[in-house]
């Protein structure tokens, strides 16, 4: 018998959906799955902001107007800071839709509907600086009230939700069958586990940059770093700076978090090859060895979607037109062979009011 889980979606009708997960036999499943039980038992809290990417329930008007009210509440905390004995940490950037998306006509290789990478990167650098990362945790994070660290986080969540709009709006336009859709499940204070390079890393690898639609990842380190392959993704073959190489580092730890691809399959494809290729040389251009599984390349697959049983058919177009009609997760349900079943339900939804002070108050 598979281990299995059920989530439960639900439309602004109250309608409800249940999409069906497979978990793969590996070592890192067993103990993502186990963790996993655990939040479901704990009924630790399921972030539903940002948890669409690439969807078009909240539009980059709303992230933001999100970005910049996250800033104006860390700046004026400024003087919590001195009086810690810490240098005011002041952000004098604003964000738009038109100074963060380029203008001109949109299409394969146009100007139009692209991210301007070098002012998300500081949008990252404000996160790194006032958060740190693991295991080096900032000490202005440290002293922030929960208000503040929850707008800490944000900075990163929302730099990433942003970049994954603007990809699949872009698509949208000229090549709809290729927009990017991801589903990510992140639990507020989600405990977190060590990597085990002896059984984990191998789960890691270029083979896995190719995605496939259903697959289901581990979430390991979003929420204080860039992978090299994103990092590439954004940056092409320049020469690294400081600003990014800050947020350039392994993956060492996991945790409950998991998300879905809801994308055509990209494997296959000549571009996916072709970016492969670019990208296994630019690793050796700056020192790495493609084949170290220390990088922790790729996304490790714990998981697969049953898209029979969940649509009836395979037909990705039609998984998107279901999900799109159902964005809100309503429940989550665990059967681990051996363990009784674990369930949990997320009555709420992120455009409820109060919804930022919900986690506020539950931000540790």
């Amino acid at each position: 018998m598979l281990d299995k889980i059920t989530v439960t979606l639900r439309n602004k009708s109250m309608e409800f959906y249940d999409i069906y997960i497979d978990v793969v036999d590996n070592p890192l499943s067993e103990k993502w799955l186990s963790h996993l039980t655990d939040v479901l038992k704990n009924n630790l809290h399921l972030e539903k902001n940002y948890h669409w990417q690439g969807f078009q329930e909240r539009n980059s008007q709303i992230i933001c107007d999100d970005i910049n009210h996250c800033i104006t509440e860390i700046n004026l905390h400024a003087s919590v800071f001195e009086s810690c004995g810490l240098t005011p940490y002041m952000i004098t950037d604003q964000f738009s839709p038109d100074n963060v998306i380029t203008h001109g006509p949109v299409g394969d290789n146009l100007p139009g509907l692209n991210i301007d990478h070098n002012k998300m990167n500081w949008l990252h650098r404000y996160f790194e600086d006032l958060q740190g990362h693991s295991g080096n945790i900032s000490r202005y994070y440290q002293v922030a009230d929960p208000n503040i660290k929850l707008c800490i986080r944000k900075l990163n969540l929302l730099c990433h939700e942003l970049e994954n709009y603007v990809l699949s709006e872009r698509k949208r336009q000229y090549a709809p069958e290729w927009a990017q859709y991801n589903q990510l499940f992140c639990f507020l204070n989600s405990p977190r586990f060590k990597l085990d390079p002896e059984t984990d890393y191998d789960l890691f690898g270029m083979h896995t940059l190719v995605r496939n639609y259903g697959d289901v990842y581990i979430g390991v380190n979003k929420s204080v770093s860039k992978t090299h392959w994103e990092v590439f993704q954004d940056e092409g073959d320049t020469d690294l700076d400081d600003l990014v190489t800050t947020s350039l580092r392994p993956q060492i730890e996991a945790s409950a978090d998991f998300d879905v691809y809801w994308g055509q399959s990209n494997g296959n494809r000549s571009w996916t090859n072709i970016a492969i290729d670019d990208f296994t040389a630019w690793l050796k251009k700056h020192g790495w060895d493609p084949e170290d599984p220390a990088l922790t390349l790729g996304h490790p697959l714990i998981a697969r979607v049953n898209v029979e049983e969940s649509f009836g058919t395979d037909n990705f177009a039609y998984g998107q037109k279901v999900l799109a009609d159902h964005l809100d997760v309503y429940s989550i349900k665990c059967d681990q062979t051996g363990y009784s079943v674990q369930e949990c339900l997320y009555d709420y939804h992120w455009s409820d009011t109060g919804y930022d002070q919900l986690q506020v108050n539950l931000i540790s």
